[in-house]
């Protein structure tokens, strides 16, 4: 995983602060920026990130079948 700031970092500190959450994994794609992502949750929170990820892009598989 990425360290530190990436581009679209602003924008999650936005979404975690506007949504009081513990965590953000924010995915941009093809944005003014270029396509990206930032996570920002803390270390308890990261490590169920996998597992969740590969939820999510589960059910998006079904979806679109």
């Amino acid at each position: 995983m990425a360290e530190g700031p990436g581009k679209y970092d602003d924008l999650c500190t936005y979404v975690r602060t506007a949504a009081v959450a513990r965590g953000v994994v924010l995915i941009v794609v093809e944005g003014d920026l270029g396509s990206g992502f930032s996570v920002q949750a803390h270390s308890d929170l990261r490590v169920s990130l996998p597992v969740l990820l590969r939820r999510i892009a589960d059910d998006i598989e079904e979806d679109t079948q």
